[in-house]
This record gives C-alpha cells, sequence and structure tokens, in this order.
C-alpha cells in the first residue's frame, strides 16, 4: 500500500512537471486543446448527417446514440491524454533510451505514462461531455439517478480500455521496433465503431469488440441498458464495464511480460 501511494505522488508529481512545462507556451496549448475540441465535432456531425437521413438507426435515435459517442469520446480523451506516450514507445526502444527508464527504481509503466501527458487532448473529452449531456437531457434522464452511476462506470470502463490498448501498443514494441500502424485498426478504428451501437454490426464484428477488444461491453452494453434498448437488462448493463478494468489488468502484465524478456541495446 505504501509503495502505491508513494508510485502515486510520483505520478502526480511528474504530471504537474509537464503541465507547467507546457503552460510556458499558452497560446500554443489553447489553440491545440480548442483544435481537438472543434476536430472532435465532426464526428458527431457525421452521425447527425446519417440521421437526418435514415431518422434513426435500428431503433436507435440520435440523441441515444450521442450518449455512445460522448461516452467513448471521454473515454478515448482519458486514455490519450495519459497514455499517449506508449503510441510513440517504439522510438525509446528502437534508440536504447528505455534502458535510462530500467536504471531508475520506479515503476516503468508510471515512467513512461507520465513522460508525455497531453492535456491538450481534454479538448476531445469536453466535446463528448457536451454531447452526452445533450443526450441525457434529450432522454430524460436524471442527475440524480442509478443512469447517471452506470454511464459514469461506462465512462471510466472505456477509459481503462483504450488505456490498455495503448500500453499493449507499447508492449509489442519490445519485439516490433517500427511504428504499431496496424494497432490503430483497434484504437482509432476502435473508437468510430464504439460510438455506434454494436446492435447494426454483423456477428463478426460485434463479437470482436465484445470479446477480443470489449469496446461494447464498455460503452454499448450500459447505454443500452439504461436506454431499455435491445433487449440488455440492467444486470448486464452494471456487469459489463468490469471487463475494460480487466483488460486493462491483463495489459499492464502483457507490459510487465514485455519488459521481464526484453533485451537492452547493449545486449
Amino acid at each position: 500500500m505504501e509503495d502505491n501511494l508513494t508510485n502515486f505522488s510520483l505520478y502526480m508529481r511528474l504530471i504537474s512537471i509537464s503541465m507547467r512545462s507546457q503552460m510556458q507556451h499558452r497560446a500554443s496549448f489553447l489553440m491545440l486543446f480548442f483544435s481537438n475540441f472543434i476536430g472532435a465535432f465532426v464526428q458527431i456531425v457525421m452521425i447527425w448527417i446519417l440521421f437526418e437521413r435514415f431518422k434513426e438507426l435500428n431503433g436507435w435515435h440520435l440523441y441515444e446514440v450521442a450518449i455512445i459517442s460522448g461516452v467513448v469520446h471521454m473515454g478515448f480523451a482519458v486514455a490519450e491524454c495519459t497514455a499517449k506516450a506508449f503510441d510513440n514507445f517504439h522510438r525509446l526502444v528502437k534508440s536504447g533510451d528505455f534502458d535510462r527508464i530500467l536504471l531508475r527504481p520506479c515503476s516503468t509503466l508510471l515512467q513512461v505514462s507520465a513522460s508525455d501527458f497531453q492535456a491538450m487532448r481534454f479538448g476531445r473529452f469536453l466535446q463528448g461531455f457536451i454531447i452526452l449531456l445533450w443526450g441525457a437531457s434529450q432522454s430524460h434522464i436524471a442527475f440524480f439517478s442509478y443512469q447517471t452511476v452506470v454511464i459514469a462506470f461506462a465512462v471510466i470502463s472505456t477509459s481503462a480500455l483504450f488505456y490498455g490498448l495503448f500500453v499493449i501498443q507499447g508492449a509489442l514494441s519490445f519485439w516490433i521496433f517500427e511504428s504499431l500502424e496496424f494497432m490503430n485498426i483497434v484504437t482509432y478504428g476502435g473508437v468510430e465503431t464504439g460510438q455506434y451501437p454494436l446492435s447494426i454490426y454483423n456477428k463478426f464484428i460485434s463479437y470482436f469488440f465484445t470479446v477480443f477488444v470489449p469496446i461494447g461491453c464498455a460503452a454499448y452494453y450500459p447505454i443500452a441498458s439504461v436506454l431499455h434498448r435491445d433487449s440488455v437488462s440492467l444486470i448486464l448493463g452494471i456487469i459489463a464495464p468490469i471487463a475494460g478494468l480487466i483488460f486493462l489488468f491483463l495489459s499492464c502484465k502483457f507490459w510487465h511480460f514485455g519488459v521481464k524478456y526484453y533485451r537492452s541495446s547493449g545486449c
């Protein structure tokens, strides 16, 4: 417990240092923040165009899909903000700079995670939050209700899931030294897929994003349960988001496995 508190304290200190560094150029930071905020609206505009043409999607209305989209974008924003360093981790391995991290008496996962804290990514989080609030108000979801708790749990689970995907991408760099573009299929591709109800996809895609990359468990099932859609029970909606936390746990285990068998650039 004491070691965990020490690691958390160190992590927060490193984040604070990173924030102070970014705020040295406030105009640049604000422009990046608002570019992330405005750029993310393109996604919801595309969804709006789709519903403007077809009115509903397999029984789902625009404001209901907006809740799923908001949850997914909020979760992805948190992961992208805190775990973006794993996206470029292959450069540390290729250059041998990861050896310096190994020499420090601190968790490698923590050090890599805190090395590139991108606060400007919260522009996407703010966009997702606004879309989520609009969808919830149109769906008549009260702020103080069990639905709000389930939605909050979905955001946490989605954040954990995408964080885990970035960690896996970083861990794969122990064996593959080039940029892992194929991982974008399940990270950025997961955002595109996850912002719609899984029930609109064929069985293979639904199964893949439920079992192997459980974005459906993290976002779709809890939201479908509170909206009483697709015959998803409340019990399933409450239990399903646990998959996101389990996915993060397994991703961290995979990372430690990669570190264990890592061979220094000097070997």
